[in-house]
C-alpha cells in the first residue's frame, strides 16, 4: 500500500499573514445523537473531552472535538490512529444508532498565523469575522470562495481550516492571493 501524503506536501506561504498546509491530520466525523448519554460517553473516552456546545470546538492531549451539525462533530487525532479510534466508537456504540468514519485522507488542514488572519477569510467568506462574531474556540462552517471548509481561531493571529483534499490545492491559492503582502484593508 503507498504511503499517505498530504495535499499540498506541507507547503507553506508568508505575505500579510503565513500559511501552512498542516499535513497529515487524523479526523473521524461521528454523526448520531450528540445529546445521548452514551455517545457523549464515547466521545469522552475517545479523545478525554466533553461533548461541545454548538459552534465549539476543543483541545486537548488527546486530540480534539468539534461540533459540526446538530447530529455531527469532528473528532481529531493522530492521522495513524484515526482507524483504531472509529473501532473504538463503533464498540463503545454498539446498539446505538450512529456513524463513525475516518474522513482523514479525504480533507486538508491549513494554518493561518498573523494579525490579519480574520481579514483574509473575510474576503471570501460569507460570514462574520469580527472578534464577537467569530470568537476564539468556535467553529464555522461555511464558504471561503466557493469552497465549502470549516474554520475556527485557536488563538487571536491563529486561525485553523479544513476544506475537502479535493480542493485543497485550489484552497492553498485563493488563500495565497487573498493573503498578499500589502492587501489587507485593516478593517478587523
Amino acid at each position: 500500500m503507498p504511503e499517505a501524503v498530504s495535499s499540498m506536501a506541507g507547503a507553506e506561504f508568508s505575505g500579510a499573514v503565513d500559511i501552512r498546509e498542516d499535513g497529515l491530520q487524523g479526523m473521524v466525523t461521528l454523526r448520531g445523537d450528540l445529546g445521548d448519554a452514551k455517545v457523549a460517553g464515547a466521545v469522552k473516552a475517545a479523545v478525554g473531552l466533553a461533548m461541545p456546545k454548538a459552534r465549539q470546538i476543543k483541545k486537548g492531549k488527546n486530540g480534539g472535538v468539534a461540533w459540526m451539525s446538530p447530529d455531527e462533530v469532528l473528532l481529531l487525532c493522530d492521522h495513524a490512529g484515526a482507524d483504531a479510534l472509529v473501532a473504538k466508537l463503533d464498540k463503545a456504540l454498539v446498539g446505538v444508532h450512529h456513524l463513525a468514519v475516518n474522513v482523514s485522507d479525504a480533507r486538508a488542514m491549513f494554518t493561518l498565523t498573523g494579525t490579519g488572519v480574520r481579514e483574509v477569510i473575510a474576503k471570501g467568506a460569507p460570514a462574520d469575522l469580527s472578534p464577537a462574531g467569530l470568537p476564539i474556540g468556535e467553529i464555522r462552517r461555511s464558504r471561503i470562495g466557493q469552497i465549502a471548509a470549516a474554520f475556527w481561531l485557536s488563538e487571536a493571529e491563529t486561525l485553523h481550516l479544513v476544506c475537502f483534499r479535493s480542493v485543497g490545492a485550489h484552497m492553498f491559492r485563493w488563500l495565497e492571493n487573498a493573503a498578499a503582502a500589502d492587501t489587507l484593508p485593516g478593517v478587523l
